[in-house]
């Protein structure tokens, strides 16, 4: 690097300063601001004008050959950008906790007046259970007592759960010390830096221990987000249903202010603990960011290894009890969903919290941290990293930072600035979310980059520099952000009842289950082509336009509304929750089909939350495998290559085995489910008429032990592979299986979740019967319905097991290959080192 300060008084002539500069092989800007600036002033009025004039204007927009363009000092000042990533992370907290104070205040405790009736929030707030003649002691006892039970269930399921994913932890965190490690020999001694050459980097032990410290560190973030969005959820849950007694609007306050409670704390929570993360290793490794955000790169792997566990284990548990109590329940029985006499029905309320929502909370805090580790990696050696500059560094956590703060905006539309009163406002409202959100987060991403980025820098393309502008990183986030918006919305129209490809799959029920599952596969598959076409343009302009750096902040985009995406995830189980309670409290007709109109719109905006993640997966892997390619010091991925394309289509065959595994988990779990839920129906007298309980716990039991059992097997595919191609194949064939795994991943995973969701849809459309169509299809326990109720059943481990866990296989083998890079480039590929 050239610095004025290199040079002895007296300074050079402006003509020796200019031959210097054309001559040179300079690898980033010359100038570095604020700190060369002041510098550069003092300078001669001679080389001040050389600068400003026809060669000095070559010389800043990079049209001298060998020279890239001088970079203006960004406007954001790094004492601003240190101060705004905590504060608004802060801020995303305290409004979390806002949230909940709000539905803390929603009682679970019958409260009395002085005549000794049941107290009245106002005038016109009259219930509808005391307008029928019920007694609402009863019914509010009854919601705290099953909500105290779904809460304990799926308290117990996530302890036993940790137990093993800690023991897993634990083995994990030591391999990578081991592995990373070895690579130069636990040596204490500085090596040289694998991208800039001629300097020296910290030794590889200490990116071993840092690495292994950021992999604890990511993986109890992410166990800890997933625990708390499990007891925010079986906190709100019957608070839901309390308030649904008072209108739908009040229901859906509640249920949305809970699932914002989980949005904002898990997305400010892995901010701030990655912010943290980033200045005390830096405490160490000083100037040396390319050792220090290669290391901060196990921050994403222990996020995702654990949300794998959280959502395979959590999805196999929900599925094995939503299966056993609808074949039984619905079909057999004839009884209707969430009846208390199915003995099923607590653990299918239990495994709505520890899959929907603590899986997903996991989930999708691995691909935030992914997506922010690839983003920060790549950035590390391109100029930001090797000019230090801290806020351009910093660019895709000042965007997770103005998300939170958009987000904020957002959620108020929805609880505050706006009223629903009718059921059918319900699912536009969440619409309205996503779409103001992304155009709140569109003008914030602009202020980011205006702000945050000078006006040119350089990014790290494969070995060389790519001169790029703060606009075209804008684009990047910005086209990431609206293809997210579209894969929702076509998400929505596959599987929302309100549209006909859901209405197709609820009419082909009239001739039995055989065609409603014809109907549905063919609507999955035809779901994924314009998703797979907005990933696609997104993937070419972003990287057209800033290399793999450009990819990693379009998926950073594509997330960048998480804490509106969470809250609108976790809305949907929460809702379906408070429908089941209504139920077995024995609350009225009119309680349920506002539950059931709450859950409904759930159950589409649930499908679009996943459409987000596997779109969002798919960049970060793609970002992720371009950092590993690198780090692998690999020069082109050539299929032709038989090393390549063995691993290619080994690679490509990885999700089905997954999908084959974990579909067979559901359905192992769910035939041990069944057989229970039979047995208490034909040996407990009086279940039946509902004179006597059901034994709740042994179901709990079954769903638990069999989803600890059954995600082990999954999990280890997922956790190995890389590992065994990269040490007996090398990391040509390890490059192979990670294009392979996330080409042929994300559409089977758009697949299946829609597939699972339009089932799922054309099922309430049968039972809701709000149309004319949906009432010649009906009523419930129709031949029509009872079609549907089996393609449900089909679906539910395909769009909760199967579908959700594929996009963090896909992200998860990317991610653990670029954290055993070094290990595999040093000592991998042994088998080929044989012949």
């Amino acid at each position: 690097m050239i610095s004025c300060r290199k040079y002895p008084s007296p300074l050079p002539t402006v003509a020796n300063l200019a031959a210097l500069l054309v001559v040179s092989p300079v690898p980033h800007s010359f100038i570095r601001p604020g700190r060369d600036s002041a510098r550069l002033s003092s300078l001669p009025i001679s080389v001040s004008s050389f600068l400003s004039g026809s060669l000095g204007r070559k010389l800043r927009e990079g049209r001298v050959v060998g020279v890239p363009a001088m970079a203006a000092a960004a406007i954001l000042p790094e004492l601003a950008t240190q101060v705004f990533i905590p504060v608004a992370a802060a801020v995303g907290i305290a409004f979390a906790v806002l949230q909940w104070v709000l539905v803390s205040k929603v009682r679970l405790s019958p409260e009395r007046r002085a005549d000794g009736g049941a107290a009245k929030s106002g005038p016109s707030d009259y219930l509808i259970e005391e307008e029928e003649g019920l007694n609402d002691h009863n019914v509010v006892v009854k919601c705290a007592e099953i909500q105290s039970a779904i809460s304990e269930g799926a308290t117990s399921f996530l302890f036993t759960e940790y137990k093993y994913v800690g023991l897993f932890m634990g083995i994990f965190a030591i391999l990578i010390f081991l592995f990373l490690g070895s690579v130069e020999g636990f040596s204490t001694k500085s090596q040289p830096c694998h991208y800039s050459k001629g300097k020296t980097c910290k030794p590889a032990l200490a990116n071993a221990i840092f690495s292994t410290v950021a992999f604890v560190l990511g993986a109890v973030t992410s166990l800890v987000s997933g625990f708390l969005g499990m007891k925010i959820a079986t906190y709100a849950n019957a608070r839901t249903t309390l308030e649904a007694r008072k209108g739908v609007g009040k229901a859906f306050i509640i249920a949305f202010r809970s699932g914002a409670v989980m949005g904002f704390l898990l997305a400010a929570s892995g901010l701030l603990v990655l912010y943290i993360a980033i200045n005390l290793f830096g405490i160490y490794y000083g100037d040396d960011w390319e050792g220090l955000f290669e290391a901060i790169t196990g921050y994403g792997l222990g996020g995702s290894s654990m949300a794998l566990f959280g959502r395979v284990g959590g999805g196999i548990y929900t599925k094995a009890a939503d299966v056993g109590a609808d074949l039984v329940g619905k079909v057999e029985r004839n009884i209707p969903e969430d009846d208390p006499r199915n003995p099923a029905v607590i653990a299918d309320n239990v495994g709505d919290n520890v899959g929907d929502i603590a899986g997903m909370g996991s989930d999708l805090f691995g691909s935030y941290a992914e997506s922010s580790c690839a983003a920060l990696v790549v950035a590390s050696i391109s100029s930001f990293g090797i000019n230090q500059e801290f806020t351009p560094m910093m660019y895709p956590l000042l965007v997770s930072s103005v998300g939170i703060i958009g987000c904020l905006i957002t959620t108020l539309f929805a609880t505050d600035f706006f009223e629903i009163k009718t059921v059918n406002e319900i699912e536009p409202a969440l619409k309205k979310q996503l779409i103001i959100s992304t155009a709140v987060m569109t003008v914030g991403i602009a202020l980011v980059s205006w702000l945050g980025l000078p006006y040119t820098f350089t990014i790290f393309n494969f070995g060389v520099q790519k001169s790029v502008q703060s606009w075209q990183l804008f684009l990047c986030v910005a086209v990431g952000l609206w293809a997210g918006l579209i894969i929702g919305f076509v998400t929505e129209y596959y599987t929302s009842n309100a549209y006909s490809p859901v209405q197709d799959v609820a009419d082909s029920c009239r001739t039995g289950a055989a065609t409603n599952v014809i109907f549905g596969l063919a609507l999955g598959y035809k779901s994924v082509i314009i998703p797979i076409f907005a990933i696609a343009f997104s993937i070419f302009l972003s990287f057209s336009l800033a290399a793999m750096y450009g990819v990693a902040v379009a998926a950073l985009g594509m997330l960048s509304t998480i804490a509106t995406g969470l809250a609108i995830d976790a809305y949907g189980p929460i809702s379906d929750n408070a429908g089941g309670i209504a139920e077995m409290a024995g609350m009225s007709h009119r309680i349920r089909e506002r539950t059931d109109a709450l859950d409904a719109a759930g159950n589409t905006t649930a499908a679009i939350g996943k459409g987000f993640a596997i779109g969002s997966a798919a960049l970060v892997s793609l970002a992720l495998f371009g950092a590993f390619v690198s780090r692998a010091a690999i020069s082109t991925v050539d299929v032709l290559t038989p090393k390549v394309f063995i691993g290619l289509i080994v690679g490509a065959m990885l999700p089905y085995w997954f999908s084959a595994m974990t579909m067979k988990s559901v359905g192992s779990a769910a035939l041990k489910m069944v057989e229970e839920v039979r047995r208490q129906f034909n040996t407990i007298p009086g279940l039946m008429e509902g004179t006597t309980k059901p034994d709740y716990a042994t179901c709990v039991k079954i769903s638990t032990d069999a989803s600890i059992k059954e995600m082990i097997p999954p999990g280890a595919l997922v956790m190995l592979t890389p590992l065994i191609v990269g040490i007996l194949f090398g990391v040509e064939t390890l490059s192979g299986v990670l294009a392979g795994a996330l080409v042929s991943g994300v559409q089977i995973a758009i697949s299946a979740s829609n597939t699972g969701g339009a089932w799922d849809n054309a099922k309430k459309y049968i039972e809701a019967g709000a149309s004319e169509h949906a009432r010649t299809l009906g009523p419930k326990g129709s031949d029509c319905h009872k079609a549907a109720v089996i393609g449900d059943t089909i679906g539910d481990p395909l769009k909760d097991t199967s579908g959700p866990s594929l996009n963090i296989l896909i992200k998860l083998m990317a991610v653990e290959s670029l954290v055993f890079a070094p290990f595999f480039a040093t000592h991998g590929g042994i088998l080929f080192k044989w012949f």
